[in-house]
């Protein structure tokens, strides 16, 4: 039997899968987001526009979306991918952290919109939190979720 050896949150993050890709919206997307096009973003590239999330700054990942929508000249960025992009990236560096790798990508400064802390980042709301506030941003209770005080203050511009 042969194993498959199980790739790595760094492997991950750096496998494109012939990504960016630009498609036309048609169907049900269409329907959903209107006519125009979608850029499909690389795993790299949502972590290259993390990586410029300033001490004190914080993006949005619809923020990321947008300027990456404007990078491939396209009506919108994928959603959902760029969400699980993000996801990746923030597990590739925690396991790079573990490894002993100063200089991460700070993907605690990336926020779900609204503010909102993404509860499926390394370590859960707690860690985000923690690191936040590291950075002297106020964390708050909103209903069961958490968000960044005044958030709107941070966004890198």
């Amino acid at each position: 039997m042969v194993s498959k050896k199980i790739k790595s949150w760094t492997d991950k993050l750096n496998d494109s899968k012939d990504l960016p890709k630009i498609i036309t919206l048609t169907g049900k997307p269409k329907e959903k987001w209107g006519a125009g096009t979608m850029v499909i973003p690389s795993p790299l590239e949502v972590d290259q526009m993390m990586k410029k999330v300033r001490k004190g700054q914080l993006a949005t990942t619809n923020d990321i979306r947008t300027a990456l929508a404007a990078k491939h000249g396209a009506t919108m960025c994928c959603p959902l991918t760029t969400g699980i992009f993000a996801w990746i990236a923030a597990n590739a560096a925690e396991e790079q952290r573990s490894q002993g790798k100063k200089s991460v990508t700070p993907y605690w400064r990336t926020l779900k919109a609204g503010g909102l802390l993404n509860e499926k980042y390394p370590g859960g709301i707690e860690n985000q939190k923690r690191l936040l506030e590291a950075e002297r941003h106020q964390v708050v209770a909103k209903g069961k979720r958490y968000c960044v005080r005044e958030y709107e203050r941070a966004l890198q511009g």
